[in-house]
Parts: structure tokens; sequence; C-alpha cells
């Protein structure tokens, strides 16, 4: 079973930047994603990248804002995020796919984290 730890969350001023961070406990062979649930909402789909390829997904609403990237000796996945909007506050989450499917479905991602909240104030 993977595990997996998210930090770097926070309370950050609309505009500003946070860099949450994602460790697994084994190496990934997949899309590592990471979503995010807003209070009353359902979770969502913010980015994904596949483990071998590097290659990168976003959901349309933090496109040019969110990058992100990975460093597969430290086993992490990092989420940049810029330009950080009030509607951006959710907590957010990582979590592995190891299955083919849209990338931003998280009916198909294993072994969720705890999460790290994030929020942005106007």
């Amino acid at each position: 079973q993977v595990q997996l730890v998210e930090s770097g969350g926070g309370s950050v001023q609309a505009g500003g930047s946070l860099r949450l961070s994602c460790v697994a406990s084994v190496g990934i062979a997949g899309t590592m994603g990471w979503f995010r649930q807003p209070p009353g909402k359902g979770r969502e789909g913010v980015a994904a990248i596949t483990t071998s390829g590097g290659s990168t997904a976003y959901a349309d609403s933090v496109k040019g804002r969110f990058t992100i990237s990975q460093d597969h000796a430290k086993r992490t996945v990092y989420l940049q995020m810029d330009s950080l909007k009030p509607e951006d506050t959710a907590m957010y989450y990582c979590a592995p796919k190891y299955s083919a499917g849209i990338w931003s479905i998280s009916g198909l991602y294993n072994y969720w984290g705890q999460g790290t909240q994030v929020t942005v104030s106007s």
C-alpha cells in the first residue's frame, strides 16, 4: 500500500504563491494527480503528471498559474501555485493512478493522502 504525505499548504493573500509537495512511500509507475476539494463541494482535478514521460495536464481554471513537477529521486511531486485566487481555497490532495483513463476522474486514483489546506484571502 502506498502512503502519501502532502505538505506546503497555508494562508496567503490573493496574488500570492505556494508550493505543495507530495512524498510517496514508494516509487510510482503511472500518473500522479493533484486534486482539491473546496468547502461543501466535490473533489476536482487540478493537475496531473505521468511519472515516466513527464507529460502534464491541467484544469482550465489553473492553466498558466499552476505548475506540476516531480523529483524521482525524492519520490516527490510538486504543485507550484502562483497568482492564487480566493476560489483556489480548498483542501489539496495527491494520489497515484495506475490505470488508463481521463486524468481528472478521482475515482481512478488510489491511496489518497491526508491533504493540505490552502486558504487564499482577498
